[in-house]
């Protein structure tokens, strides 16, 4: 017994090192995985696309995949300095518990000795969510294409610091910078949002080819709460579900890919497998619909939502918005802009949750004439979507706060559940710890 203990204690020790050795030395951890990842890179050697943005990768992996299908390899729910070496070794990443890290320490430098993925091309996500994310990932992997999709102000609170030191004179220029990495490491050919000011002149000068693509090439644009439909003058998308119309840009930089792989075009996305959380549909009880659109929180995700909700034929038109986070000494300022955002839809009913919504969105909503309702607990809201419903409702949700919680007691068919986001055990124990099971 006393082994066992003296075991114990000892494994414990070095869990909480290695986790505090993660965080001081988050760069130097990742390079430890990163240098026997490579040996799996190399012997895969795949052709590499990257997708990389402030919002929207996941749906425009998704949609990648189902154009490649088992074409491609898809770095699925791996997108970090850590992630991406997790998957090009066939491991998977830290999931709840740190005592993982210990076995992930062991396993990499055994599976780089013959582990490989075995299909023509890699599609990667790659996000720039702190300084030196995405530049650690392009100088590694160098992909051959780059869809760079959106940029925003999406972990502005990582960046405030190179603000202060000096570094960059804006939160926009440091963020810009950080996802800038990919295009100049970027071999061949590299797709732009060109309405962007800020992503074409950051590549300006790379060596890589750049294709510009502009919202004014979608001629139509048609949502309802279970289907879209978008049209160029000769091409014409279909979803079986609602998307904003900042997808345009995607689906013009998807449709220039297959033509550079000479691979033919799939334009019906009808039966397409959604990432949890991005502009889902599903019916709710006494026949309310719902749009569940709870994975993400910051302005520019919000604005696109937003604005979908704006368009989307639809009557009764709810919102549920929960508060953006990771905006550290902008999140007033975001969360203000916010409120003008929601005052352009209109809705017939108007739910904020969180702290930030209540102190900085509702009261400039109430100088625009409109009247929020304001909670910091999610059962409140729900109480007040159960009793206030008559049936007729569209309720859009967009936010943090637990609002995939709201969305699941709100299901006609419980199995739906299993599609939102945040189903993972540690989600599952934070709502529990939060009183929301």
């Amino acid at each position: 017994m006393a082994l066992v203990k003296r075991s114990l204690f000892f494994y414990n020790r070095v869990m909480t090192k290695i986790a505090r050795l993660k965080k001081r030395f988050y760069f130097i951890v990742a390079g430890y995985f990163r240098f026997f990842a490579n040996f799996a890179l190399k012997r895969w050697s795949p052709r590499i696309i990257a997708i990389t943005g402030s919002a929207g990768k996941t749906t425009m992996l998704h949609m990648v995949e189902f154009e490649l299908e088992k074409d491609a390899h898809y770095s699925h729910d791996a997108n970090s300095a850590f992630g991406v070496s997790f998957d090009l070794l066939g491991l998977k990443g830290v999931r709840g518990s740190k005592f993982r890290w210990l076995w992930l320490f062991i396993a990499a430098p055994i599976r780089s000795l013959y582990y490989k993925h075995k299909e023509t091309f890699y599609v990667v996500e790659i996000d720039a969510e702190r300084p030196r994310e995405a530049s650690f990932l392009a100088k590694w992997l160098k992909p051959e294409i780059t869809l760079w999709i959106s940029l925003g102000r999406s972990h502005a609170i990582q960046f405030e610091q190179e603000v202060k030191e000096g570094k960059f004179e804006s939160l926009d220029l440091a963020i810009t910078d950080e996802f800038a990495k990919l295009p100049e490491n970027t071999k061949c050919l590299v797709f732009i949002d060109g309405d962007n000011e800020l992503m074409c002149r950051a590549t300006e000068s790379i060596q890589a080819r750049v294709s510009k693509f502009h919202k004014a090439d979608i001629v139509k644009y048609s949502v309802y709460p279970t289907r879209t439909e978008f049209g160029t003058t000769s091409t014409t998308f279909r979803f079986d579900s609602p998307q904003p119309r900042d997808l345009a840009i995607q689906l013009l930089m998807l449709k220039d890919l297959m033509k550079y792989l000479k691979i033919p075009l799939k334009t019906d996305f009808s039966g397409m497998p959604l990432p949890p959380g991005r502009s889902s549909f599903f019916y709710g009880k006494n026949g309310v619909k719902i749009i569940d659109s709870s994975y993400n929180a910051h302005l520019i995700s919000m604005e696109s939502i937003l604005a979908m909700a704006r368009s989307m034929h639809a009557s009764h038109k709810w919102l549920v918005i929960g508060d953006i986070v990771d905006e550290g000494d902008i999140e007033e300022e975001e969360h203000k802009k916010l409120a003008d955002m929601i005052a352009k839809v209109n809705p017939e009913e108007i739910i904020l949750i969180g702290k930030r919504t209540k102190a900085y969105t509702a009261p400039r909503l109430k100088e625009l004439g409109l009247s929020p309702k304001t909670t910091l607990d999610p059962k409140t809201a729900l109480k007040y979507i159960e009793k206030h419903t008559e049936g007729t409702e569209t309720i859009i949700f967009k936010g943090s706060q637990y609002l995939e919680w709201i969305i699941e007691k709100l299901l006609e068919n419980p199995e739906d559940a299993k599609k939102l986001c945040r189903r993972e055990p540690a989600a599952v124990k934070r709502r529990k710890n939060r009183g929301l099971e």
